[in-house]
């Protein structure tokens, strides 16, 4: 089931199910995630395990994957990466695909990702948990996401047994993911609320309710491009169903604020605002070296312009695709080459160069 490095590669040119730009609220939301937390029952959590138990916990879940495949309850094309058996770069580009995390691909012994060949889901092996299951969807569609989820655990489950109490619920080597083991997020891109200064305050406010703020890549990530994921703190004493009611219910009030922050800056400071989007446009389009820093921060603008109408010819796909491949591994990917920092800002700022060329800011409407 190992891929090659040519089906690996495949990945490298095409954009995943969250970066497609098309699935509802998408101005505003990236992406709907919900995460499964499972252990398998005859093993110890992985703190205590021995390399030998995880090696038979990595080969139970490869034969289940198999059997799924086989059985074509799975897509036949489906991945199954060995990720202690792939090198550094391979697994930092995975994670800048948010198809693993950093914990996955730092770790050592046997651990493994199974991955479906549109990314709408991955399964991670031997990460905090025995499985991490994930699903995400363009856009705010928790539901759909839900039932995805839901099923591919089904189906995993028909081929092991969770360790599952009857009074506690799933059993997770967190007490925080205790219970239904449920993460439940979506990632916003909230530009207005920082600029106008209102993010802290906002941020306030959903600790008030339990509801957790990271950046891009999750936790203990910083917020790059102005990009925020929600999700719910506990796991325990609540139904999956309440859960991800919770996360639902106020993400509308997210998104109808960023939305007036918006409103505000073109009413109250058009010219400030198109001057911001037009500087930051024409820098991606004109520069010849470039950080992965600088690089989010000006698509931030870019793509808040483009929704906002001050920016012509551009897709909001290809802007979304541009956050992921300008990344330190994409780009030795794409490129073939290993790179290091100063050859990647000379490639960054050509990448970018390519795909912004033709594209140009609308002229400044009147108010």
């Amino acid at each position: 089931m190992n891929p090659t490095s040519m089906e690996l590669n495949e990945l490298t040119n095409a954009s995943g199910e969250w970066l497609r730009g098309a699935g509802p609220e998408s101005d505003i939301v990236i992406s709907s995630r919900i995460r499964l937390a499972r252990n398998l029952a005859d093993f110890p959590f992985l703190s205590r395990a021995t390399e030998a138990d995880r090696s038979a916990i990595e080969q139970i879940l490869q034969e289940a994957i198999a059997s799924l495949m086989k059985n074509e309850k799975l897509d036949p094309n489906t991945l199954y990466l060995k990720v202690g058996e792939i090198d550094q770069l391979d697994r930092t580009f995975l994670v800048e695909r948010q198809l693993i995390s950093r914990e996955l691909a730092d770790a050592t012994g046997a651990r493994s990702v199974v991955i479906d060949p549109q990314e709408k889901y991955s399964v991670m092996v031997n990460e905090e948990d025995h499985v991490r299951l994930q699903v995400m969807q363009s856009g705010l569609n928790l539901q759909a996401a839900w039932e995805q989820v839901n099923r591919l655990d089904d189906l995993i489950e028909e081929h092991v047994v969770y360790a599952f109490s009857d009074r506690l619920g799933y059993l997770t080597a967190c007490p925080t993911n205790v219970g239904t083991g449920i993460r439940v997020s979506v990632m916003l891109h909230l530009p207005a609320l920082v600029i106008t200064r209102q993010i802290e305050k906002v941020f306030k406010s959903l600790q008030k309710i339990s509801l957790a703020v990271r950046g891009l890549y999750g936790e203990g990530s910083q917020a790059m491009g102005d990009f925020y994921q929600i999700s719910n703190q506990i796991t325990l004493g609540l139904t999956e169903e309440e859960l991800i009611a919770k996360v639902a219910d106020i993400v509308p009030v997210l998104i109808d604020y960023e939305r007036q922050a918006r409103d505000f800056l073109i009413r109250e400071s058009h010219e400030t605002l198109h001057d911001r989007v037009s500087r930051a446009f024409g820098i991606l389009r004109t520069a010849q070296t470039i950080s992965s820093e600088e690089t989010m921060h000006l698509l931030s603008s870019v793509r808040m312009g483009l929704n906002l109408g001050l920016i012509g010819d551009l897709q909001i796909p290809t802007i979304n695709k541009l956050f992921v491949h300008t990344q330190p591994a994409h780009l030795q990917k794409l490129t073939g080459n290993d790179l290091d920092s100063a050859a990647r800002n000379i490639e960054r700022a050509s990448y970018l160069r390519k795909h912004l060329d033709g594209s140009k800011p609308n002229g400044p409407t009147q108010n």
